[in-house]
């Protein structure tokens, strides 16, 4: 019988080949694959211990707690928005997506992580724009633009508040200080 494994720390394709090739060293059959899950066909306990061990050497974590499991969740839904890939309205997203209202998700996600959802998504909306000002292939407004936001003096703003420079001083300084998001998520 298919068991469902949610694994911590799972942000972008490149993690997604790593778990899947260690899901595979260890005998399983992969259903499904998606960032922070796994779903397995048939679920072979035996070699489940090595394999979380593995997934730990590589700096990811099984999650058990259902709590847990859905902060995942609601940190990939976060990712997936600042990516581009979700445009709605993100408490909206939340609500459906969880079938739990947006204050309750909001209230949990603040106790486990200290801060507000909001000021999370801000910070990874921050890490991408650092991305793109070093690949250089954006301008400030371009930015801007491409994470939602509704003017580039707002992004501004918020990437002076979050890293105490502005975003002209953070390009020109050319030694660049980001976040992996695995650190972030």
């Amino acid at each position: 019988m298919g068991k469902s494994y949610f694994i911590k720390n799972m942000v972008c394709n490149r993690c997604l080949a790593i778990v899947a090739n260690e899901f595979d060293r260890a005998g399983f059959q992969i259903e499904k694959i998606e960032l922070g899950r796994v779903k397995v066909i048939q679920d072979l306990p035996k070699s489940f211990e090595a394999l979380e061990q593995r997934l730990i050497q590589h700096g990811f974590e099984v999650i058990n707690d259902e709590n847990q499991q859905t902060l995942e969740q609601i940190k990939i839904e976060l990712l997936k928005k600042v990516e581009g890939q979700q445009d709605d309205n993100i408490s909206e997203t939340l609500s459906k997506t969880f079938q739990k209202s947006y204050s309750v998700l909001s209230k949990m996600f603040s106790k486990s992580e200290g801060k507000t959802i909001e000021k999370y998504l801000i910070e990874l909306r921050i890490e991408k724009a650092k991305e793109m000002i070093q690949l250089g292939e954006l301008n400030f407004s371009e930015i801007a633009y491409a994470l939602n936001y509704n003017s580039s003096s707002h992004l501004s703003s918020q990437f002076k508040s979050i890293t105490g420079l502005s975003m002209s001083d953070y390009k020109n300084q050319q030694q660049w200080d980001r976040k992996t998001l695995d650190q972030i998520v």
